[in-house]
């Protein structure tokens, strides 16, 4: 059995493309992405070259149910950096997916015929969109970039963004531009019905996403939100965040440049910083401290099962929580999230695998190991939380490197030097 990259279609007048994929057995799907109307006219070509990308990046929901062993496009003729590195993306991207449904991947990716298209002289107005996923992150980025005038992006349903997005984007009171995406319904019922199903690089998907918007309404520049600790691995070289990765980040940006226009950058502000580093910025942006969001249950496909509130009971709770508490009023803290998780004795195991103690490190959007520990050892060292059951637990348990380490720019980014100096004007940690 195949799986089959089918179709794309775009009007520009509803602003609807359909993405079309299918098994060889007969089985077919039908993705729908509704962009805002008025569509420009300006910048087909380049709108259609991401459309092509978005067909292949997208496919890996579909792919999965089954995980067919060749991977065809009828839709258009790839060349072969463009299906090698498709190749490289779903093997990558699947990792987790594989490793949980324990079963192996083992892709045939089609080989690319056709020579690679030339580069398009895109004349974008100098602009920058940045990808808004409701927590502390993109938050940061928003902020530190306003000087630059930059427009918000979203991706959810038909119904609008999920309410942290929502609520971000309007405290922040800048423009912003939303897609609707719906995903084959016959895939929900195959997913229903027991088919293979877990994570994929949304991350990935979403960006490309983007891309498609700055072509379409004049960006010159996606800027995400992505910090160091994306690159690493949960263990064994598999990443739960391999699309948010440095590596990602430069070989779509590297893919654009080739396969669109020099014109168009892709890349991420927090790329040099940890988390905690982030946190420690985001404490000072107390106007999102009521509305942002990280927690899973507020961006499940189902509306109506969505969270209101932090569940207090998954790796994103305690990993925000914790990086938060070096820097925040500790009332405050447990104001927003609803209770004190670092005093709560059910939450000993999920520490003690974001710490390394034991474990791994939960496949979740979570810093580092070292990152945990070192704020542990440094809650450990002050009064208003070194006697919770968490911090003299754990602890006792570890060794952790300097706290002030965590606040050093990793080298290891692609910003341009005005986004550099903006992150970098405010590096160091407030003592308390």
């Amino acid at each position: 059995m195949d799986f089959i990259f089918e179709s794309y279609a775009f009007d520009a007048k509803t602003g609807v493309l359909k993405l079309g994929y299918a098994y060889s057995d007969g089985t077919k799907f039908t993705e729908t992405l509704t962009f805002p109307t008025p569509v420009p006219a300006h910048n087909a070509e380049a709108a259609d070259r991401l459309f092509r990308l978005l067909l292949l990046m997208s496919g890996v929901s579909y792919y999965k149910a089954k995980m067919p062993e060749r991977l065809i496009c009828k839709a258009f003729k790839m060349d072969i950096a463009t299906s090698t590195w498709m190749k490289k993306v779903y093997a990558l991207g699947l990792a987790e997916f594989a490793f949980k449904n324990n079963v192996k991947l083992n892709l045939q990716f089609e080989q690319g015929l056709a020579a690679p298209p030339k580069p398009l002289e895109l004349n974008l107005p100098n602009k920058i969109l940045i990808p808004v996923g409701g927590g502390k992150d993109s938050i940061v980025t928003l902020e530190m970039l306003r000087d630059m005038n930059p427009t918000l992006f979203a991706v959810g349903g038909p119904g609008g963004a999920a309410q942290p997005i929502a609520d971000t984007i309007k405290v922040a009171g800048m423009p912003s531009v939303y897609v609707s995406r719906v995903l084959s319904p016959n895939l929900m019922e195959m997913n229903a019905a027991g088919a293979l199903n877990g994570h994929v690089p949304i991350t990935g998907i979403i960006s490309v996403i983007a891309l498609c918007c700055a072509v379409l309404y004049g960006f010159d520049t996606v800027v995400m939100s992505n910090e160091a600790s994306a690159s690493a691995s949960n263990f064994d070289g598999v990443n739960h965040q391999y699309s948010k990765s440095f590596e990602f980040e430069l070989a779509l940006d590297d893919w654009v440049k080739t396969h669109v226009g020099p014109g168009l950058r892709y890349l991420s502000f927090l790329r040099p910083v940890t988390e905690v580093a982030i946190a420690r910025k985001f404490t000072r942006m107390s106007q999102y401290h009521n509305v942002f969001r990280s927690c899973n249950t507020a961006f499940k496909q189902d509306e109506a099962a969505r969270g209101t509130k932090w569940c207090c009971n998954c790796p994103k709770c305690r990993f925000v929580f914790l990086v938060l508490a070096p820097f925040m009023d500790k009332q405050n803290l447990i104001d927003i999230f609803g209770k004190n998780m670092l005093d709560d004795s059910t939450q000993l195991k999920g520490y003690e695998e974001l710490t390394g103690v034991s474990g791994v490190k939960p496949f979740e959007c979570v810093g580092e190991i070292e990152e945990s520990a070192a704020t542990i050892e440094r809650l450990a060292s002050m009064r208003y939380w070194q006697d919770d059951i968490v911090v003299e637990f754990i602890q006792r348990k570890i060794s952790s490197p300097d706290f002030e380490f965590l606040f050093r720019l990793n080298s290891k980014h692609a910003l341009p030097f005005p986004y550099l100096e903006r992150l970098d004007a405010d590096k160091k940690p407030p003592r308390r």
